[in-house]
């Protein structure tokens, strides 16, 4: 079911993505002086004083788009009018009232949907003292505001809100079933995958690159469930030299999305090599402890290549992520799309797996009965005790009489055992060993 949505809408760089951001709370919408940065919808769901709505951000109307995406963002645009409940519209207040706001302002009185008008980078009095002008817009007296400071949020939301439904009667909050971040590359067709996944046009999508700017989130329903989807920029080489912010801010919302989603896909492009910017976003995505899937995009362009030529590739390139699934898709030809969403899910449970505690220390027994760490300087790896303490990873804690004691080679064989044991093959396990004196607690292993 789809959510009220109360659209942030104005000219190019009055500040319509500062406003969500502050709305929301937390840094969503990329924000840069350069006019045109957010071009796809980016949209948040939030509820407040019983009420569940959709906040989407906009582009600026009447773009002027340096990769001539102009007309695609005003279909963004025109999307988010026709279906918002509310529109805020946002003007400011040291550049005064222009043309462009004129145009905006025309548009919006077409369509007779409530408006909330704004003034934002009202930072004081003297600018305060000069808002007259904003009158003539026909949105009777502006709320002054400022979205970077915070001023008067919380008036913005509570005129929005009067226009926003009651819930009906039994009405449940949303709740994503399973949140996945896709990562990859510029051009590797991340945008395409989402479209095709929503059946709708929910991003842009173009030839050039950097086109996607924010991570977007993207509700989506199957099977009673719902699943967002995360699209985020596309990596590059250069984004690290910090000689385009833009980017810059990009690749960390991309990075942001990996940690906060539940499963991460990976979208590897068949045309072309592997190079060092999977490999970062393979990197992030073990550091997060994120099950993966990878997947090989554009399939439809190689017909004639046997998928174990690719697998045989992709794991020696990536190793990090060798027990990683890996599907094979095009996502421009729908093919084997939605078969993904089911690996999705299974490797969500894997990630949700729990052991109880006599079963763990059982096995962490047997283990070390059948190959334990060597014995550094006349002294014995003894675990006293084991428990689980997470999960997304599954992750257990380990107290022993020195963790020093137990080197890599055995902590690799410990996790490699486990998952070859318990069904955890395709995703990450944590194994923390936390120093402990035995005092009257036994070994489970060894003797004094």
């Amino acid at each position: 079911m789809s959510l009220p949505i109360v659209a942030i809408v104005g000219r190019p760089n009055v500040g319509k993505s500062t406003l969500l951001n502050a709305l929301v709370g937390r840094r969503v919408s990329v924000v840069d002086p350069t006019e045109g940065v957010t071009r796809d919808r980016v949209g948040v769901r939030m509820a407040a004083e019983g009420r569940q709505f959709e906040l989407v951000d906009t582009g600026g109307i009447g773009i002027v788009d340096r990769q001539d995406l102009g007309e695609d963002v005003e279909n963004q645009i025109g999307t988010a009018l026709d279906d918002a409940v509310c529109l805020i519209f946002v003007t400011d207040a040291r550049a005064g009232v222009t043309p462009l706001d004129r145009r905006v302002a025309k548009r919006l009185h077409r369509m007779g949907k409530p408006v909330v008008f704004v003034t934002n980078k009202v930072e004081s009095d003297r600018i305060r003292q000069s808002l007259d002008e904003f009158r003539r817009l026909g949105f009777g007296e502006p709320l002054d505001i400022s979205a970077q400071n915070r001023e008067n949020i919380g008036e913005v939301m509570e005129r929005a809100l009067a226009h926003v439904p009651p819930p009906t009667a039994g009405q449940a909050p949303e709740e994503a079933h399973i949140k996945i971040a896709i990562v990859g590359r510029q051009n590797a067709g991340k945008s395409t995958l989402v479209n095709t996944l929503a059946r709708a046009d929910r991003v842009i999508v173009s030839e050039k690159a950097g086109t996607t700017r924010d991570a977007v989130d993207v509700w989506i329903q199957r099977g009673g469930r719902h699943w967002v989807l995360i699209d985020t920029a596309g990596f590059t080489r250069h984004a690290q030299d910090g000689k385009d912010p833009i980017q810059w801010y990009s690749e960390h919302r991309a990075l942001r999305a990996i940690r906060y989603a539940d499963v991460t896909i990976l979208l590897l492009d068949v045309v072309r090599k592997v190079a060092g910017l999977e490999k970062r976003l393979a990197d992030a995505i073990i550091q997060a402890g994120k099950p993966c899937l990878l997947v090989a995009n554009k399939w439809d362009l190689v017909p004639d290549t046997p998928t174990g030529k690719f697998d045989e590739y992709f794991r020696g390139v990536l190793p990090g992520l060798r027990r990683a699934p890996l599907a094979f898709i095009s996502a421009t030809e729908r093919l084997n799309v939605q078969r993904m969403l089911d690996v999705c899910t299974d490797l969500h449970e894997q990630g949700s797996f729990e052991l109880g505690t006599g079963e763990l220390n059982r096995f962490v027994e047997s283990t070390l009965d059948y190959r334990g760490p060597r014995i550094k300087s006349g002294r014995r790896a003894r675990v006293y005790y084991s428990t689980q303490v997470g999960t997304h990873p599954p992750t257990f804690a380990l107290f022993v009489n020195d963790p020093d004691l137990f080197d890599g080679t055995f902590r690799r064989f410990l996790e490699n055992r486990f998952r070859d044991t318990f069904p955890v093959r395709e995703v990450p396990v944590r194994f923390d060993f936390r120093r402990r004196e035995r005092k009257s607690l036994s070994d489970l292993k060894g003797g004094k």
